[in-house]
């Protein structure tokens, strides 16, 4: 018995996912982790308002989602002071992602990016035959002017950047944004990851021109809304490029559970200044932890602080391992230099307690191991 063969792209691709997640690692180890500190997850939790009006749905998840997201798009619109038609919702910003690829890029179409950017990114840009360009980072932050300078050169039909970035946590002001936008050469779009914007300093959004067809913002309910599980987040553009996205999404894709604890969270204005606060707590807590080790961290406008480990990526990579092996779930940049660190997202109180507890026999025995090789 036969079957159709994969299409010679499919073919030539790995079958693998950006990110391999702690369940994995939980049943490799065969034990649970004690702090969950590596997926930039708000362990703050969303809203009690949002988990009620969750729990409320629960009883009509019998029903489709609503095809269109016409509250939550009203919701949006409103809390923006833009348009609904120049909102889309879908699920999270990684299913967004990969419906722009599909509308913009097609096989050997140039996209620009930086060196170790958010993986999801390239991994669709590979699903639909796009042709990847990179540009390192400059100093820890992504680099406008370079990433400029590649899109020109090679005629790319996207750039992406996101702002506040991730992996680092480093972020541009407003300013800097509004130039490159700007700047961009004619046909190329900037692709403008805003995920962890609500847990920047104000100045780092610039203001929204839902008239400029050559930018798209991405943002989401997954950071500082405490909601990754429910895959809610949305794209902002003009109302043209809006439009296209329903050629090709999956119209029944968003979960009517998600839909009504977006909208019950967006409202909850006093939650997400709680988290706002927590996640800032949080964040001096890791500098301080780390400074008592004698390691070095990067300023974070985001849930989640980068730390240098002092070395190279070999014994960033061994400080992970030992970490792991403690119990303790981070992650790292994959890319030299910026993997000479690792990424610690917030967390509450007793996870950092067991990180901090964790991290200084973590470092020792990496140490013992660089000795020993």
């Amino acid at each position: 018995m036969t079957k159709p063969a994969l299409t010679p792209l499919a073919a030539t691709l790995p079958a693998s996912v950006p990110f391999v997640g702690p369940e994995a690692q939980e049943r490799q180890m065969g034990r649970a982790f004690a702090a969950r500190l590596g997926a930039n997850e708000n362990g703050f939790g969303p809203s009690p308002k949002a988990i009620a009006a969750m729990q409320r749905a629960a009883g009509e998840v019998w029903m489709y989602g609503d095809p269109e997201s016409h509250d939550l798009r009203q919701a949006l619109a409103s809390h923006h002071g833009i348009a609904p038609d120049n909102i889309m919702v879908g699920e999270g910003i990684d299913a967004l992602l990969g419906l722009l690829v599909r509308l913009y890029v097609g096989a050997g179409d140039a996209v620009v990016t930086s060196a170790g950017a958010y993986p999801t990114f390239n991994y669709h840009v590979a699903g639909f035959g796009g042709v990847l360009h990179t540009v390192p980072y400059k100093g820890d932050h992504e680099d406008p002017d370079a990433l400029l300078s590649m899109a020109s050169r090679t005629k790319a039909k996207l750039i992406y950047l996101a702002n506040p970035d991730n992996p680092m946590g480093s972020w541009h002001s407003a300013k800097v944004i509004q130039s490159m936008i700007d700047g961009l050469p004619d046909g190329c779009m900037l692709v403008l990851d805003e995920a962890y914007v609500e847990l920047a300093p104000d100045g780092t959004a610039p203001a929204f021109d839902t008239q400029a067809g050559n930018v798209i913002r991405m943002r989401t309910f997954s950071k500082a809304y405490g909601m990754a599980g429910a895959r809610v987040g949305y794209a902002i553009a003009t109302a043209e490029v809006i439009t296209g996205f329903n050629k090709v999404r999956n119209h029944f894709g968003m979960s009517r559970i998600g839909q009504e604890g977006a909208l019950a969270a967006l409202k909850d204005a006093d939650w997400l200044s709680n988290v706002q606060g927590e996640v800032a707590n949080a964040r001096a807590r890791i500098e301080e932890i780390a400074r008592k080790n004698g390691l070095t961290t990067l300023s974070s406008a985001t849930n989640f602080v980068t730390i240098d480990c002092g070395a190279d990526g070999d014994f960033a990579r061994r400080v992970l391992a030992e970490l792991v092996a403690r119990g303790i779930f981070v992650r790292m940049p994959f890319v030299a230099p910026q993997d000479r660190c690792i990424r610690v997202s917030c967390g509450a109180q007793p996870e950092l307690d067991a990180f901090a507890d964790a991290l200084t026999p973590a470092l020792a025995a990496a140490r013992a191991h660089e000795k020993l090789g």
